[in-house]
């Protein structure tokens, strides 16, 4: 199958404000009043923690679909430690982002224990938010060099 590329397009209204627009969406991304921002939407940590189990739900719902299990719903808690002192700007040997990450999940279904194996195996291989987090994806941060890129 070809590639599909998914744009984002983040504009700051404060130094710990932004609001990020993809497609006809607009996001809000902000930090607590106890680290400078107003409080006015969840912290980037927690967007990424968000972005998870919004895929895991989608992913968990269309493979347990493609196998014939019931699944009449999915709760699902996520989690993770970091380490704030590098992006505090302090000295670290800590790594900035999550140290760990985990996830629990708690299906509504009567399926027996093989079939939610099965179903987990899947969805743990079919996530693309699992698999960004799970593995290094390359990154690249430039300048803007067009009106194009805006």
């Amino acid at each position: 199958m070809p590639k599909i590329t998914f744009k984002v397009k983040s504009t700051s209204e404060t130094p710990m404000k932004s609001v990020v627009e993809t497609g006809h969406f607009k996001m809000i991304i902000d930090e607590p009043k106890n680290l400078g921002g107003t409080n006015d939407g969840a912290s980037p940590v927690e967007y990424l923690l968000a972005a998870l189990a919004g895929c895991l739900n989608i992913v968990g719902h269309a493979v347990a679909k493609e196998i014939g299990m019931k699944l009449n719903g999915l709760q699902i808690n996520v989690e993770g430690d970091l380490d704030p002192a590098k992006f505090m700007g302090k000295p670290s040997e800590a790594r900035t982002g999550y140290q760990e990450v985990r996830v629990s999940l708690k299906p509504d279904t009567d399926a027996d224990q093989a079939t939610l194996d099965q179903w987990l195996a899947l969805l743990e291989d079919r996530c693309p938010v699992s698999d960004n987090l799970a593995h290094m994806t390359p990154l690249k941060i430039a300048f803007m060099e067009t009106e194009k890129d805006l």
